[in-house]
């Protein structure tokens, strides 16, 4: 009833409506409606992340088969791993529906076709009870960074997963360098581009690091053991110049493109899209946690390399880690995480990751934590252009794990507490935490919040958080701009660079 409650009062007040005129302040990085928002500013555009780039709803889906025409029962107690197996493989490409049911699942789940999607009755109607651990299913031990022995699946892997490849066909090569904030890109092969066309441009650091160093504005600590950084950018051709061999997009660039880091167009298909996981609940044996680097993979869902898909209204219930997202424009909306009294018993913690966000152009909203992991919400290893907003927890953690994560946005959260805001983990010599243009948007906590100088580049934003530090408007440093949350307009930035957009 607890839980119940506070998940209530967490959505009563997301839908407060907007403050009253004379109480609201705006920020100097956006204005009232954009004006002053500059494309090679330091606030990234953000809008551009979820599925379809915003700019189409999640699909309303209906069951084409069901998983009991290939015999599961669903009654708490019969193994229908197989019969959700042969779902996926003879199915494959259709919507597959999960009556009301608890289904016994033992073994992985794998989605590798196109348009395959899973349907439950929705949360507490729909279960699939997993018993057995991915580290009993599939083998897979490995260390830490430390060397400490310990299973891949503390940071890895999910009981369902969806995996594709991004099409490695190359178009085109830069052939001259271009500034974050253009949108203008010179290339070798320009026959290749027609309006419309999506697009996905590769870059990968050069031997004297400097791909590092510009994601890091130039601070990037010690990273001596931080290996092979790479990006991933997506984006649509919006006009050809065949004169002047320059292809122009539809959106600004992220980063700077230099031709040191080889930069490469690509198709920006994956062999593996339009995929989703929706109203079901996850359930988990109620285990006491054994605390960090301990876990065996009790993980609900990993998505890689997937481009356009979602997860949608689920429940995930004692797991070591939530969900693993890898890919493109992918939306997780209204995922609740939650734990049984004894799962902490022995241990403050109840998991490890919530959720990893490894991706680009992700999208994780309407989110409830009811449970304390050591990283609630991670941005890890080529984590860029993702979007967090319109949830809660009751003392979030925004892990950063180094690896030259940069211009992710996190905006209107009831982070509770605020104790572990920047609280993140990742191994020695990795670089700093959080990379350059990372953004805090309408972040509400009980506790003050200070700009967490060294654990990131000061080129970082701070904008709408309670602070009892003086406003830091630094257009090369620091940013921070203490405004109560609740007069902060607009309350999402997200939201409002997209409607923006669209509107444009």
């Amino acid at each position: 009833m607890i839980l119940m409650a506070v998940g209530l009062l967490a959505s009563i007040a997301r839908a407060q409506p907007a403050p009253a005129p004379a109480l609201v302040e705006n920020s100097e990085l956006w204005g009232r409606a954009g004006e002053r928002w500059q494309a090679a500013g330091r606030l990234t555009d953000f809008s551009y992340a979820g599925y379809h780039r915003g700019e189409r709803p999640l699909p309303k889906v209906k069951p084409q088969v069901s998983v009991k025409q290939f015999g599961a029962a669903g009654d708490g107690k019969t193994d229908d791993t197989a019969a959700f197996q042969r779902a996926l493989k003879e199915a494959a490409g259709k919507v597959i529906g999960i009556p009301p049911g608890r289904y016994v699942i033992t073994d992985i789940l794998e989605i590798t076709r196109t348009g395959t999607v899973l349907v439950g009755a929705g949360p507490g109607k729909t279960v699939l009870l997993c018993p057995k651990p991915l580290e009993k299913i599939r083998p897979n031990m490995g260390q830490t960074t430390g060397g400490r022995p310990t299973s891949n699946y503390s940071w890895s892997g999910g009981i369902i997963r969806a995996t594709g490849r991004f099409d490695a066909k190359t178009r085109a090569r830069a052939t001259k360098p271009a500034l974050r904030g253009g949108c203008e890109l010179a290339v070798d092969r320009i026959g290749q581009f027609r309006p419309g066309d999506d697009v996905r441009l590769a870059m990968r650091d050069s031997e004297n690091r400097s791909l590092t160093r510009h994601l890091y504005a130039g601070d990037p600590g010690d990273f001596s053991m931080l290996k092979n950084v790479r990006t991933e950018w997506f984006a649509r051709v919006a006009r050809v110049d065949t004169n002047r061999r320059i292809v122009r997009f539809d959106r600004a660039l992220r980063t700077d493109v230099r031709l040191e880091w080889q930069p490469v167009l690509h198709p920006a298909g994956s062999s593996v899209e339009e995929v989703g996981i929706a109203d079901l609940s996850f359930e988990f044996p109620v285990r006491p946690y054994k605390g960090h680097f301990t876990e065996l993979g009790f993980n609900a869902i990993a998505f890689s390399n997937v481009r356009n898909g979602w997860v949608r209204n689920i429940e995930i219930r004692n797991s070591d880690s939530g969900l693993f997202v890898r890919g493109a424009n992918i939306t997780i909306s209204g995922v609740t995480w939650l734990a049984d009294e004894a799962r902490a018993k022995s241990n403050k913690y109840a998991g490890h990751h919530g959720i990893t966000l490894g991706g680009t152009d992700l999208l994780l909203t309407d989110f409830d934590v009811r449970m304390r992991f050591i990283h609630d919400i991670t941005m890890s290893r080529g984590s860029a252009g993702n979007v967090v907003r319109r949830g809660r927890g009751d003392d979030l953690s925004f892990d950063h794990h180094k690896y030259a994560n940069h211009a992710n946005c996190f905006t209107d959260i009831d982070a509770g507490v605020g104790s572990n805001i920047f609280r993140s983990g990742g191994g020695a010599a990795l670089g700093r935490h959080c990379g350059a243009w990372e953004t805090w948007w309408n972040i509400r906590t009980d506790r003050p919040v200070k700009f967490p100088g060294g654990w990131a580049t000061d080129r970082i934003n701070l904008v709408g958080v309670k602070s009892d530090d003086k406003p830091i408007t630094d257009p090369a440093g620091r940013w921070l701009e203490p405004i109560a949350p609740d007069r902060l307009a607009p309350r999402d930035i997200y939201e409002a660079q997209l409607k923006r957009r669209l509107k444009r």
